[in-house]
């Protein structure tokens, strides 16, 4: 039997961040082998793991990833059983791998796919490796969830706590990309239903058409002018209906957020708006 050294035990706490214990417990079954006393503290991990499969992950937090030109972001959702574990150095390095990789990997279409591939950072070791290695230094479950990957222009924003997080579309050769992120801030905070009013249901849209047209007519003024009446005031219904572009701009309510991003070249395309652990 090899002997195991203080050295050889702090050594591989450096390189695994396990308790003391735990390293030269590997050690010792692994006859001092530091490759084969790591993939013992693996094992160990996948065990700890499997028991606390059913446990629930109600906290966690989003991941944004974005390319430095707009041309496209990553949002990865990363789930946990506590708190104190989502604001964790290991979990955030494991969820911010997580969203690099499918912003400049292949793609995926799920978070099986993406744990699959290469972690970034060290690739020769795959993301599925990462998020045991993590799960084993943190003794809880983590999972990754939801993923989404949009072309751009695009920007994204997540909300200060992680829970709330948005992607925003656009179309346009615009370059002043703080104004995505912007819009993409303002989906996060107020909600809206859909980006355009073209999303809206036609017919209630034609009703209101309608009733706004018999308002103006009793009012006696010219068909024309009445016209361009509704126009305005369905610029109001729209944004009480939850339109995104006929929004007022949160960074400058004199003008509506289809204004602001028309204003440095851009429109409205589509977002994602999604909150933690909900659909």
């Amino acid at each position: 039997m090899a002997e195991i050294t203080a050295e050889a035990v702090r050594e591989l706490r450096a390189k695994t961040d396990l308790p003391l214990m735990d390293c030269k417990r590997a050690l010792t079954e692994a006859n001092g082998d530091e490759t084969l006393a790591i993939e013992i503290l693996r094992k160990a991990g996948l065990k700890a793991a499997t028991k606390r499969a059913d446990n629930a992950t109600d906290e966690g937090k989003f991941f944004l990833a974005t390319k430095p030109d707009g041309s496209a972001a990553a949002l990865v959702e990363v789930l946990c059983e506590s708190a104190p574990v989502a604001k964790s150095d290991d979990f955030n390095l494991f969820g911010n791998q997580c969203a690099a990789q499918l912003l400049n990997g292949p793609g995926a279409a799920t978070s099986e796919e993406l744990l699959a591939q290469p972690n970034p950072a060290t690739p020769s070791q795959k993301l599925s490796d990462l998020q045991l290695d993590v799960i084993n230094r943190l003794r809880e479950k983590i999972v990754a969830g939801r993923i989404w990957k949009v072309t751009g222009p695009v920007g994204g924003y997540v909300h200060h706590d992680g829970k709330t997080a948005s992607l925003f579309q656009a179309s346009g050769a615009g370059t002043k990309l703080d104004v995505l992120k912007d819009v993409a801030m303002q989906v996060t905070a107020m909600q809206p239903k859909v980006a355009l009013s073209s999303e809206l249901d036609p017919a209630i849209i034609a009703v209101e058409r309608t009733r706004l047209m018999e308002e103006g007519k009793a009012t006696g003024k010219p068909v024309n002018i009445v016209e361009k009446m509704v126009e305005g005031r369905l610029k109001t219904f729209y944004r009480d209906n939850g339109v995104l572009a006929d929004q007022m701009f949160v960074k400058d309510d004199t003008k509506s957020v289809s204004k602001a991003l028309s204003d440095v070249g851009f429109e409205a395309v589509g977002f994602k708006r999604v909150v933690l652990g909900k659909p």
